[in-house]
């Protein structure tokens, strides 16, 4: 008796010495990043008789991560929209006065400090928002007039530091629990919260879709005004709480944080992390390592005396460094190739959805969860728009 034996050609550029090894994504790549950071600042500063990982040092890391991040949380938000805020800085400013002038000293007017700073940052990002979706302006150009009017308010009612914040609202820049700082205990929260929003919400999916391809967002049923306004809100709320931060560290309000570069620096810090200045691709775990790591430079660089424009030169080639190399990694040919054909065969005559013929969703349904326009395809699309 013979045994027929079946040999399958395999395709060209496959492999079959094993399974296919899972491609390490830009958050893990930035962590790794982290981690080897941290390896190298820890043995510079050893080389110097010092300790990197001291009470001290950790307490000025976590406290400059814990006022940069909540900028940069905001500001993944809008990136991942395909938007900008170049107001932030400004946003910052205005909510720390805000803050010191209501409180006034007054302990039972913390609340209503809080409300007020809050309140005026999310007026902020709504006309963001509609200035951008409605009027059809450039973010870019949009977020830095609406940052110059507040600068031009702010330098002529303001002169100098204003109010003054109660002490028991101080201990929000500077108590402890243990060696972490309360506001990097906010932080965590803020972060928690975002990350749920943009992966278990269908805002968040939204988000993903609208930066992913926002006409195709559109045909989908999404209405892409209200992410871009809701996802500016959230960024100037981010924006306000960092506000209110400084408030706290301060015990005023201060007109000048506005040069301190936030806008700059959380746009820094999210590109850092992984997310695409192209939108519809990043994550906030991504954008809080990429604050570590501007963090941890900073130490460093403090604890070993670097001159200040060295240190800008260093940074500045770390952050380019970066963008090169998640630029590589997006336009790798056989990732493309890959797309194309996974596109082709989902459009191809008679088939409906893969594999003894089941029916696929229908494409042009609302966004969310599972859909289509998620954050692990935000930019798919349609089956006629892939016909066209």
């Amino acid at each position: 008796m013979s045994t027929a034996v079946s040999t399958a050609t395999p395709r060209a550029g496959s492999t079959t010495s094993g399974p296919r090894r899972r491609r390490l994504g830009s958050t893990g790549i930035v962590y790794l990043a982290l981690v080897g950071i941290l390896v190298v600042s820890a043995g510079l500063v050893a080389a110097q008789g010092g300790s990197f990982f001291s009470q001290g040092n950790l307490f000025y890391l976590l406290s400059q991560t814990s006022l940069l991040g909540f900028v940069a949380i905001g500001q993944t938000f809008v990136i991942l929209c395909k938007s900008l805020d170049l107001s932030v800085g400004y946003v910052v400013a205005w909510s720390s006065l805000v803050a010191a002038t209501t409180m006034a000293g007054d302990p039972s007017r913390i609340w209503l400090g809080v409300v007020a700073a809050l309140a005026v940052a999310a007026g902020v990002g709504l006309v963001n928002g509609l200035v951008i979706s409605k009027l059809r302006v450039n973010s870019f150009i949009a977020t830095l007039g609406v940052g110059l009017i507040i600068k031009g308010y702010l330098d002529t009612q303001f002169k100098g530091p204003s109010g003054e914040v109660p002490k028991a609202f101080q201990g929000f820049g500077y108590t402890r629990i243990g060696p972490v700082p309360v506001s990097v205990v906010v932080l965590a929260v803020v972060m928690v919260l975002g990350v749920v929003l943009l992966t278990r919400t269908r805002p968040g999916y939204h988000m993903f879709a609208v930066g992913g391809n926002i006409d195709v967002a559109r045909l989908s049923g999404i209405r892409t005004d209200r992410s871009i306004i809701l996802a500016h809100v959230l960024c100037s709320l981010c924006a306000g709480i960092a506000g209110l931060l400084i408030a706290a560290r301060f015990g005023t309000g201060n007109a000048l944080v506005y040069t301190y570069g936030y806008d700059l620096n959380s746009i820094a810090a999210v590109v850092l992390g992984g997310t695409l200045l192209m939108g519809g691709r990043g994550s906030i775990l991504g954008t809080i390592a990429g604050v570590l790591i501007l963090a941890s430079l900073d130490t460093v660089f403090n604890v070993l005396d670097v001159s200040p424009f060295f240190k800008d030169v260093l940074r500045g080639a770390i952050i380019i460094a970066a963008v090169a190399m998640y630029a590589r990694r997006q336009i790798d040919p056989a990732s493309s190739r890959a797309r194309f054909k996974a596109l082709a065969q989902s459009v191809r005559p008679g088939s409906r959805g893969g594999p003894g013929g089941a029916s696929s969703p229908d494409p042009t349904g609302p966004a969310g969860p599972g859909s289509a326009a998620g954050p692990e395809n935000p930019s798919a699309t349609t089956g006629k728009e892939a016909t066209r």
